[in-house]
């Protein structure tokens, strides 16, 4: 039995205290132990599930503590760099929030440094970790659904009337493809294992940040489309459509949140195998499998390469869009 990895948090924000917190406390191999924040009452949420955790009044106290082995980071976008490098520089592992970088080559100094400490650092990138992505990429892999003609996506919710939320900041890298956006391009290379040849896209701006994206790309085997909104009303889907089947995945971005998790298999003659996935939390299943990682040195799903191959994506969705 392996000692729990004791786990510090940068920041008391709220996904922090309403998910991964709760996860990281959750997770076998993992003992949260640490939260940075000056604000006190901010810590007391976290305090009420986790009555011994230690508060730091700066998150360079926590990095300076020998105690903390590994930081979860939800800073917002634009310092996601800064304190992943300096996390890594205080000899911890690293779980950053995505985006981990606003742009594919800030990766580079990223992976140097990793390489560097030996440590392990990654993006906090959930939905690998859900057993519903793994099956859909042994299904894909397996021809279950033939020659895999065309993939879809969309992933939707409508936030304009919080206007303090720094997705709605263009100086905090807000915008919807930047925070949703991720999950319809990094799932469709998941399970397929191919990258994108060639991007389309068509974005509609609001004070200097993407509200809505359209997507559409070409891979060496298929034909991919998708969308992402935030000012839209919350749906998610994402549909994987071949010559002798269809894999429909209903929740496949926050399972138990949106509705619980199912995988439906359209087969010939109108046969649909529906497998569910009501009780898996993809946030504790990502820490645990973290936390394998520092301890045994598993291999894990979603290592700084994936992230970038991700984030290159987006980079080029930016760098082709039309204005809508």
């Amino acid at each position: 039995m392996h000692k729990p990895v004791e786990w510090g948090v940068l920041g008391a924000a709220k996904f922090a205290r309403q998910f991964m917190a709760p996860a990281i406390h959750a997770a076998n191999g993992a003992r949260l132990a640490g939260l940075a924040t000056s604000n006190v009452g901010k810590a007391e949420p976290f305090q009420a599930f986790c009555p011994d955790l230690t508060i730091y009044d700066s998150y360079e106290a926590l990095l300076a503590d020998p105690a903390i082995e590994a930081v979860y980071i939800p800073l917002p976008n634009h310092l996601h760099v800064e304190w992943s490098l300096k996390a890594l520089d205080a000899g911890k592992h690293v779980l950053c929030e995505k985006p981990m970088t606003m742009a594919a080559t800030e990766f580079e100094s990223l992976i140097q440094k990793r390489d560097a400490t030996g440590l392990l650092a990654a993006e906090a990138y959930m939905i690998v970790h859900h057993p519903q992505w793994q099956f859909v990429r042994k299904l894909i892999a397996d021809g279950i659904i033939g020659k895999l003609v065309h993939v879809t996506g969309a992933f939707s919710f409508d936030n304009r009337t919080d206007v303090t939320n720094i997705r709605n900041k263009a100086e905090t890298g807000g915008g919807g493809l930047r925070d949703i956006g991720v999950y319809v391009i990094g799932g469709v290379r998941f399970a397929t294992g191919q990258e994108p040849v060639s991007v389309e896209s068509a974005i509609r701006w609001e004070d200097g940040i993407d509200a809505f994206s359209e997507i559409r790309a070409r891979f060496p085997d298929f034909t991919y489309s998708s969308y992402v909104s935030i000012r839209m009303h919350p749906y998610q889907e994402m549909v994987f459509h071949g010559e002798g089947g269809v894999i429909r995945l209903t929740t496949p971005f926050n399972a138990r949140v949106f509705g619980e998790a199912r995988v439906e298999l359209h087969r010939p003659g109108l046969e649909v195998q529906v497998t569910r996935f009501p009780g898996d939390d993809h946030y504790k299943l990502q820490v645990e499998a973290f936390c394998r990682s520092v301890r045994e040195g598993d291999e894990y799903l979603c290592p700084l390469e994936f992230a970038r191959g991700t984030q290159e994506m987006i980079d080029l969705v930016f760098d082709k869009a039309v204005a809508l």
